[in-house]
């Protein structure tokens, strides 16, 4: 027997596109911040999932192709249309679900117009650049969809909570000061005004996880053998600075939320609503792009009727 929430999802299929697009505006707000300063984690519930429980789950599944299919047409015209380029960050606590998220949402969407880039620890080449600087390499192109699983936030987070890194990064010891992560938080505020304003749209998502979930999670992998791979027992390790952790993320949201670059505190507990969610604000961030393709000119019309005509005669 469904939901509530799942009998509301299973009458998605009698949307129109346009019904469809403006619901999942609406959704997505709730979840969305446009401004940090008043911003508090703890108002932000991982658990929250509407009342979709384990009995929806297919009905979830979906509602969520449905809006992969929404968002698979309105990519066709970004790209078709060449002049916007979307970047999609993906920030969350190991087990939170950034890798099911990015395949799930992101599977009907032409691989020629989206590239996915996933950073770990920096190179010994990387580290002799700025911080920024092996993610400016892999800006999506104007019509593209770019997806960092992980970021340059990393250097506001990791290297925040384990400031043995910052050592590492050959910066010059007199521009280590108290205040480096405001200066950072700084930056990467007005790198992304500076995206926006040359027509790169960057959507940011927090995939909330309670510690509970990703202790459950942890086990899970361990007690199947089909899961070893993704466990790390550094990952373990981490969950001692879960608090520090926690503190980083509440004040980055808090400093680089901005109308043109929102961040979206995504609940992770239910890994089927968090997809719903991120699917949700990625089709309200492209809508919000005035899609449309391109204007065909009346030379070109002519040349598209002549070779229709010329086809008709051959026999």
């Amino acid at each position: 027997m469904k939901s509530k929430a799942g009998e509301r999802l299973s009458a998605m299929p009698e949307l129109s596109r346009k019904e469809l697009i403006q619901r999942a505006k609406e959704f997505s707000k709730q979840f969305r911040i446009k401004d940090g300063k008043e911003f508090r984690l703890k108002d932000y519930d991982p658990g929250e999932d509407a009342g979709l429980g384990k009995e929806d789950k297919e009905v979830a599944r979906q509602a969520l192709q449905i809006g992969v299919e929404a968002l698979s047409a309105m990519q066709e015209v970004l790209y078709a249309q060449d002049k916007w380029g979307v970047l999609l960050i993906f920030q969350a606590m190991d087990a939170a679900g950034k890798d099911g998220a990015i395949r799930h949402v992101m599977s009907g969407v032409n691989p020629q117009g989206c590239q996915v880039t996933s950073y770990k620890a920096p190179s010994a080449e990387e580290l002799d650049h700025d911080y920024l600087w092996r993610c400016m390499k892999n800006l999506p192109e104007r019509g593209r969809i770019g997806i960092f699983n992980r970021s340059y936030y990393e250097e506001v987070l990791a290297v925040r909570v384990h400031e043995q890194f910052l050592k590492g990064q050959k910066i010059p010891s007199e521009l280590i000061t108290k205040d480096i992560w405001d200066e950072r938080l700084k930056d990467i505020r007005n790198f992304e005004g500076y995206l926006s304003r040359n027509g790169i749209v960057v959507c940011k998502f927090f995939l909330n996880l309670s510690k509970k979930e990703q202790k459950k999670r942890f086990l899970d992998r361990i007690n199947d053998e089909d899961k070893h791979w993704k466990f790390s027992a550094s990952d373990a390790k981490e969950r001692k600075f879960w608090d520090q952790y926690m503190e980083a993320y509440e004040d980055l949201i808090r400093h680089t939320a901005t109308k043109e670059s929102p961040w979206y505190v995504v609940p992770a507990d239910n890994k089927p609503f968090s997809r719903i969610v991120v699917a949700s604000a990625v089709i309200n961030t492209l809508d919000s792009l005035g899609l449309e393709y391109p204007k065909v000119s009346e030379q070109k019309l002519a040349e598209l009727y002549k070779v229709k005509d010329d086809l008709m005669a051959e026999d």
